[in-house]
C-alpha cells in the first residue's frame, strides 16, 4: 500500500511538471508569434489599486482628475458619440470644440485623425497586458515588465480614455506627426484641450511624455494651464 501511494504521488508530481512545462511552452510560442490571449495575466497583484475614487461633480464634469491615485468613480456617466472616422467614440460634450479644432487644422494643410478616443475598461486592460507582453518579449522579467508597462499605459479604471474626454491625435498619412504635435502644443488650449502628459512632468503625472494625448478641460481652464505650464494634477491639487 505504501509503495502504491508513493508511486501515485510521483505520478501526480510528474504530471504537474508536464502541465507546467506545457503552459510555459505555449506562452513562449504565443509570445514569439506576437499573440496576446484575451484573458492573459489575470494576476492583478502585479498592479496597485488606486488610493481613492476621483471626485466627480456633474456640473464640473470636464475637471475630473483620473490618474494612478484616483480611479473613475462608480457614479461617473458618459454619453458617447461616434466620430466620422467610423471607429472612435468620444464624450458628445467635447465634439463641437474637437470638430472646430480639426477644421482649423485641415484649413492649414494638416491631416489630423483621432487614433484613440473612448475605451472600455476591458479594452484598457487588454492594452496594458499587450504592453506587458511586448516587454516580456524584449527579455524583461514579469515584475520589470509590469512596472514598465504602467509608465506607458494606465491601469484599468485610471485611464482618461475611459472618461471619453481624452483623444490621441495623429496624422492620417503618418507623414505629418511632428507638424501636428507642434500645432497642437501651440493651439489646442484655444479649443479647450491640454497636453495631458508633458515632457519633464513624468514624476507628477506618472505617465511618459505623450505629444499625441490631449484632454478636454474647457477653454477657460485650458488657457490657464497653458499660460502657467502646470499639469492637471498641479492645477487641481495645488
Amino acid at each position: 500500500m505504501r509503495r502504491f501511494l508513493t508511486l501515485r504521488l510521483i505520478l501526480i508530481f510528474a504530471a504537474g511538471i508536464v502541465l507546467a512545462f506545457g503552459i510555459a511552452l505555449s506562452a513562449r510560442i504565443a509570445l514569439s508569434a506576437g499573440i496576446v490571449p484575451d484573458m492573459a495575466f489575470p494576476d492583478i497583484s502585479f498592479y496597485s489599486a488606486p488610493a481613492q475614487e476621483a471626485v466627480y461633480e456633474p456640473e464640473k464634469w470636464n475637471l475630473i482628475l483620473v490618474n494612478s491615485d484616483h480611479c473613475i468613480p462608480d457614479n461617473y456617466y458618459v454619453e458617447l458619440i461616434r466620430l466620422e472616422n467610423g471607429g472612435t467614440e468620444v464624450d458628445m460634450r467635447i465634439l463641437p470644440d474637437l470638430q472646430n479644432m480639426f477644421d482649423d487644422m485641415r484649413q492649414q494643410g494638416l491631416d489630423p485623425v483621432v487614433g484613440e478616443g473612448y475605451r472600455t475598461n476591458r479594452e484598457q486592460k487588454k492594452m496594458l497586458w499587450n504592453k506587458r507582453f511586448e516587454l516580456l518579449r524584449q527579455g524583461y522579467s514579469c515584475h520589470e515588465a509590469a512596472a514598465m508597462a504602467k509608465e506607458w499605459v494606465a491601469e484599468p479604471g485610471t485611464s482618461e480614455h475611459e472618461l471619453g474626454l481624452a483623444v490621441d491625435i495623429n496624422s492620417i498619412s503618418g507623414e505629418q506627426e511632428f507638424d501636428i504635435y507642434r500645432w497642437l502644443a501651440d493651439n489646442a488650449h484655444r479649443y479647450g484641450f491640454i497636453l495631458r502628459y508633458p515632457e519633464g512632468k513624468e514624476a507628477i503625472t506618472g505617465i511618459a511624455y505623450e505629444p499625441w494625448h490631449y484632454r478636454y478641460v474647457g477653454k477657460a481652464t485650458a488657457e490657464e494651464i497653458y499660460d502657467t505650464g502646470l499639469t492637471l494634477e498641479e492645477y487641481l491639487v495645488p
